[in-house]
């Protein structure tokens, strides 16, 4: 083979193989933006919810991305279905924690809704007991007026937890009702009673 016959072999072979690479690097792009374009979907429930799936995502994508980069493109279209199984499968995760979340939330705020209304019955009563005349020995070193004051601040909590539940904001409504419950257990504590919860 001459000289020129070998040269021109190498230039043929050449442009098969970069012919060859080109005819992957579409798909190999193309698959990087299909997964991007998953998880740029996902991303936000996923970030509230699974976290750690959503960040072990981005990971496998930037490997891919550097994967491509050396233009390994073979080994862009290889490892892509399982990365993009993995974006896909992060709005079915977080879907599944949310509702696990909102249920736990429900049942929580359940409970406390439950409770707390008795708690400021109790508290109010025991109040206008200690007022009386008759009273006056159990009431020693009770400053009802500002036990008044802290019920009438309850009151208004509660409402805020409530106006929170009927908008749908059973986090906002939970913690709050939370916090009334601890607010309202320290004031039955300085009124010397102990609250209960609603008969079974």
């Amino acid at each position: 083979m001459s000289s020129t016959t070998h040269r021109f072999a190498w230039i043929a072979f050449a442009t098969l193989l970069l012919a060859a690479c080109a005819s992957r690097m579409e798909p190999a792009q193309r698959a990087i933006s299909d997964i991007e374009a998953a998880l740029s979907t996902a991303a936000s429930d996923a970030a509230k919810y699974v976290p750690d799936q959503l960040t072990d995502a981005r990971r496998e994508l930037g490997d891919l991305r550097a994967t491509f980069d050396r233009q390994d493109y073979v080994g862009v279209l290889k490892a892509a279905p399982a990365v993009m199984e993995r974006a896909q499968g992060l709005k079915i995760a977080a879907a599944a924690r949310k509702a696990e979340l909102t249920q736990a939330l429900g049942e929580e705020w359940s409970d406390l809704a439950a409770r707390l209304p008795g708690y400021m019955t109790t508290i109010q009563s025991r109040i206008e007991f200690l007022a009386r005349k008759s009273s006056r020995k159990m009431a020693a070193g009770i400053d009802l007026d500002a036990a008044r004051g802290s019920l009438s601040e309850d009151s208004s909590v509660w409402s805020k937890a409530q106006a929170a539940f009927a908008t749908g904001n059973l986090g906002e409504a939970v913690t709050t009702a939370k916090s009334l419950a601890s607010s309202l257990e320290g004031l039955a504590s300085t009124l010397k009673i102990e609250l209960k919860g609603p008969a079974a």
